[in-house]
């Protein structure tokens, strides 16, 4: 199998993109129009946080539909998601996919790796990509993955600038390959600035239990730590509400901080502290461009040029992944960046599994 890390920014792809589809869109459209089948139809199956999930699902189905857009088809004529409300959903719903003429299927998170599998050999003609795992020797399968623990070093470079209690916490969802990378890098950056801050770590077991995530981050919070990092798709809703709870009852000078993931979640830090201030307290989110990666391999797909059975690697050098900087200092923020180029030009290498 071939594992390749794109070179060229994201950014610039998405540009380089729409400019070279001209006569691409003005064919779909134009199926669109008339009512006839486009070359590519696209699917995208959740896992169980769902398109409204504030994190990775939503991120998916903002792309596909943005893919959609700019060919000039609309929802369930060219592109629809199928949302999995449990694990035991997603053969059904990938089965429905491709029952319902969807030839380009991605399995959202790497808890439909079994699934995507399967699928693929019982439907070799369908294309199917699989986000955030691997399905190794299928040649109509691409393995998308992101290089996680690069933006949560800066995630962790970002909390030990603006502790003020030297201790930070981390939540994930469900323990494995993909969550140990947000932990590991998150820890790193966190020791690379000061190795006696605290880091609590602690894990909700899922990923939409937002009841655990609160629990779990008030608990943090009342211990002593001021910023949390949570890598918990919808279960982080319960960390932006235990943070709102304390913020809201307290002053502005002393609130305390989350970190969100996959995307920028500053919008979910919004309040009114004690002393009638208008506020926010997300610090700063990882983006994880699973969007653009989306666009991107379903607009391959329609070139005809669907990178089947390799591993596309969405990295902080191509601008795959990143940290958007809500509520930085400026401290801060120049020690991001300079761990950023430290990383980009490899004199930082960034571990992928905690030390255990």
């Amino acid at each position: 199998m071939n594992k390749k890390f794109l070179g060229l920014g994201l950014a610039a792809v998405a540009t380089l993109t729409l400019a070279a589809c001209g006569s691409r869109t003005a064919n779909n459209t134009s199926s669109s129009n008339t009512g006839e089948e486009p070359a590519i139809k696209a699917a995208i199956v959740t896992d169980v946080g769902g398109v409204d999930d504030r994190s990775f699902n939503q991120s998916a189905w903002e792309g596909l539909q943005a893919w959609g857009e700019e060919h000039g088809l609309s929802k369930d004529n060219g592109f629809t998601y199928f949302q999995s409300n449990s694990e035991s959903e997603y053969v059904t719903n990938l089965d429905s996919a491709v029952s319902g003429g969807y030839n380009l299927v991605f399995g959202i998170g790497f808890a439909l790796e079994t699934a995507i599998g399967e699928a693929a050999d019982n439907n070799p003609d369908t294309h199917f990509a699989i986000v955030d795992s691997v399905v190794a020797d299928k040649d109509n399968v691409v393995s998308i993955g992101f290089a996680d623990h690069e933006a949560s070093y800066l995630a962790g470079v970002a909390a030990a600038k603006s502790t003020k209690t030297n201790h930070v916490g981390f939540i994930g969802g469900m323990e494995g390959v993909v969550i140990d990378r947000f932990e590991a890098g998150f820890v790193e950056g966190v020791k690379s600035v000061n190795p006696d801050i605290k880091i609590t770590v602690d894990y909700a077991g899922s990923f939409v239990d937002a009841a655990k995530g609160q629990t779990i981050a008030a608990a943090q919070y009342a211990a002593g730590a001021d910023i949390i990092f949570h890598a918990s798709g919808g279960t982080g809703n319960g960390v932006f509400a235990a943070a709102k709870a304390i913020n809201e009852t307290t002053d502005e000078a002393d609130k305390v901080w989350v970190i969100g993931v996959d995307r920028d979640q500053s919008e979910e830090g919004n309040y009114t502290s004690k002393d009638g201030k208008e506020s926010n307290f997300v610090l700063a989110s990882t983006i994880k461009e699973v969007g653009t990666s989306v666009h991107e391999i379903a607009n391959q797909a329609i070139d005809g040029k669907f990178p089947g059975g390799e591993i596309v690697t969405f990295s902080l050098a191509d601008q795959g992944v990143e940290l958007a900087e809500t509520n930085l200092s400026s401290e801060a923020s120049e020690a991001v960046a300079t761990a950023k180029k430290a990383i980009i030009d490899g004199e930082v290498k960034v571990p992928e599994a905690p030390e255990k």
